[in-house]
């Protein structure tokens, strides 16, 4: 990055630094230098605004809020200097999609929203669109989290729901963990199981797969995967606040964006398939051989059939085991 390119050109260490990143702007946008000489990204929020939380922890990545002159801020810096003009691009992109805010909550939210997406672009994920079974997969975890909120409630839910951050399992309750799956209903049964600890024992907590039949139809039939995740939002936008933040961390953490256009492709979410993972399910064991690792593999539904059980009994373990939410 040439000095005339580098936005923190002229901003000097020794305490927070800053310069407005643009004049013209709607939202308080600045460029920073941090005391400890790291390039950054500070948006200034208003007295009112309430914060969102809690912020996601990012390699490379400090994202934090902070009290500066006198406001509380949105911090983002950078710990790699090497990664700096690709920063530099990030916190443009950043303050582009925070100035579509209509307010300055919005503005925080938006730059979240982008700041996520970013980090998982960067940690793997692709760019544009969520692949056609990435839009399934993410499907059938929502239909899940949906009945989820029906028996436990929103808060307990969301925390549930812990696939998106990178656990080994989709759901983690108490006394309870749930894999949710997603295939085509008209598809061979077979299911694809991405790692060795997917279908792993966990001491002190039932094992359970859900399979559900997510296929995709010809307008005007169907809903689009917006429309879907749009069915959850307005449910975390009437609950407590804590509750909707970590909806946020997690929707934003499957790489899904509501600003991308997914209008081409419908889809119907239809019943689903409950399997207890015990003794004797057909699953590769974990740990595997030596030497042996990242293993993906495929199970038959048809070999799980013998492991069957009915929805009811998981909805009675899990209530049981976690509260009701009517009650």
């Amino acid at each position: 990055m040439t000095k005339n390119n580098d936005p923190w050109d002229g901003l000097s260490a020794g305490g927070i630094d800053a310069r407005r990143v643009n004049q013209g702007n709607k939202h308080d946008f600045f460029w920073i230098i941090s005391g400890k000489s790291e390039p950054g990204l500070l948006f200034r929020l208003e007295a009112d605004t309430a914060e969102i939380k809690p912020l996601p922890k990012l390699r490379s990545l400090d994202l934090t809020y902070r009290n500066v002159a006198g406001h509380r801020a949105l911090v983002l810096l950078l710990r790699d200097e090497e990664q700096r003009e690709l920063f530099g691009s990030l916190c443009r992109d950043i303050v582009q999609a925070g100035e579509q805010g209509g307010d300055n909550r919005d503005a925080l939210n938006r730059s979240i929203r982008r700041t996520l997406r970013w980090y998982h672009l960067l940690r793997g994920g692709k760019s544009g669109l969520l692949s056609l079974e990435e839009q399934r997969g993410l499907l059938g975890e929502l239909q899940f989290l949906q009945h989820l909120i029906d028996l436990i409630g929103p808060r307990a839910a969301i925390e549930a729901w812990k696939g998106p951050l990178g656990s080994s399992k989709d759901f983690e309750l108490d006394g309870c963990l749930v894999e949710a799956k997603a295939r085509r209903g008209a598809a061979k049964p077979f299911v694809q199981i991405s790692s060795e600890d997917q279908l792993s024992d966990v001491d002190g907590c039932q094992l359970f797969l859900v399979v559900s039949a997510i296929d995709a139809v010809v307008k005007p039939n169907g809903l689009t995967l917006t429309d879907y995740v749009t069915e959850v939002e307005k449910l975390y936008a009437v609950a407590d606040p804590e509750a909707y933040s970590l909806w946020e961390e997690a929707i934003m953490s499957t790489g899904f964006d509501f600003e991308d256009d997914y209008s081409d492709r419908r889809w119907n979410v239809g019943k689903s398939l409950h399997f207890e993972v015990v003794e004797g399910f057909p699953r590769i064991a974990n740990p595997p051989p030596l030497g042996v690792s990242a293993v993906r593999y495929s199970i038959s539904l048809d070999a799980c059939s013998d492991f069957a059980v009915e929805p009811d009994s998981l909805d009675h373990l899990i209530v049981e085991r976690n509260g009701s939410w009517t009650n």
